[in-house]
């Protein structure tokens, strides 16, 4: 009788797996068999047929960047005709119509722009709470390091000035890779590995809660994306503050790097391993965006538990050619289609269905009086 692989025993133990382990697992395992063990932790964490989704816009406040990542087709040169800073009242108008279609947060998002400092961070956060009942999922690691770097602040300074005007948790965008090596190549004068790390780390211990994210598909190694799965991991194991991770695939039309797109099965491998490495993050979303509905339906089968957004608006990922736009009933379908129970939630996997719900049970007047007692 054949003996039983050690690494899908300890799997069924709820045993963490090494690095050589995730490695092996990358590498040689069957796909299906791959998808299976990472459909059963999903399993455990999440033992209702639920999957998540949520209302909300990617709301980019400019499009002018310093960094000239060789894999964004979105930025623009501070003197290039289609630079911009989005007015007051562009913001605004997008966040009405936010709200109006049912979304609960934005995510609110730039790049490193040389002429908006700190205090205009915080104006930007200012009006937007002042004026709206929304929550402000913003700034990415890259953008709050040259903040800091550009004011000679320490980033638990800015990150606390940003909170204190109302920035409610942080995105993972700008992780790419976290392997400087490969970020020395595609995004030089971004922050680096460990300066990626150490905001969040700040952030977390500053009580903010944050996504984490890989961008995969593009000049990584598979012993990259192990590090960065592991990087991730021990940072979780330090503070708790992750919400999700959500990895997607790299989209090189119209920009500088020539390859061809990863397959859905290569997304599928990592999705399953992601789900398997990270014992210690609760939820693994699905990249809809950048995989097309079919693909993220098969995901949920091979460790995912959310859908991510509904993208009411998404700009850096549209200007790759990829066309972005999911609506609330579709996005529901393709849930209930796929066999689970499609619920909204906020940005920290709240379920605002189930709120919904019991307001609306506490709302009910009752047949013995708006008390709800019987009469004595």
């Amino acid at each position: 009788m054949k003996p039983r692989d050690p690494t899908i025993i300890k799997l069924e133990n709820a045993e963490r797996i090494d690095r050589r382990q995730a490695s092996t697992l990358l590498a040689e395992a069957p796909l299906l068999t791959l998808g299976d063990m990472a459909g059963q932790i999903r399993l455990r964490l999440h033992p209702d047929p639920m999957v998540t989704y949520v209302v909300d816009r990617n709301i980019n406040y400019t499009n002018v960047c310093m960094s000239g990542c060789r894999f964004c087709a979105f930025y623009r040169d501070l003197d290039h005709p289609e630079a911009y800073v989005l007015s007051k009242a562009s913001l605004a108008q997008k966040i009405e119509e936010t709200l109006k279609l049912g979304g609960t947060q934005i995510l609110l998002q730039g790049g490193m722009h040389p002429d908006l400092s700190l205090d205009d961070h915080e104006a930007i956060l200012r009006f937007i709470k002042n004026g709206f009942d929304i929550h402000i999922h913003g700034f990415s690691p890259p953008e709050i390091h040259y903040l800091a770097e550009k004011e000679n602040l320490t980033v638990a300074t800015v990150i606390n000035r940003l909170k204190t005007a109302g920035l409610g948790s942080i995105p993972g965008g700008g992780a790419e890779i976290l392997v400087n090596r490969v970020r020395r190549r595609i995004s030089p004068r971004k922050c680096t590995a460990d300066q990626w790390l150490d905001v969040m780390r700040i952030a977390h211990l500053q009580g903010l809660r944050t996504t984490s994210t890989m961008m995969f598909g593009h000049i990584e190694t598979p012993e990259d994306i192990i590090d960065h799965l592991l990087k991730i991991r021990t940072l979780q194991d330090e503070t708790g503050g992750f919400t999700a991770f959500i990895p997607w695939t790299f989209q090189p039309s119209n920009t500088r790097i020539a390859v061809e797109p990863a397959t859905s099965v290569e997304y599928l491998r990592v999705l399953a391993l992601s789900r398997i490495v990270l014992d210690n993050i609760q939820n693994i979303q699905a990249s809809w965006v950048t995989q097309g509905a079919k693909i993220a339906q098969v995901a949920l089968a091979f460790g995912a538990n959310d859908l991510g957004s509904t993208m009411i608006e998404e700009n850096v990922v549209a200007a790759a050619g990829v066309d972005v736009m999911l609506p609330k009933e579709e996005i529901i379908r393709l849930i209930e289609n796929a066999g689970y129970i499609a619920r909204q939630r906020d940005c920290f996997y709240n379920d605002l269905d189930q709120e919904s719900q019991s307001m609306d049970q506490m709302g009910q007047i009752s047949p013995h009086g708006n008390d709800g007692e019987k009469p004595r």
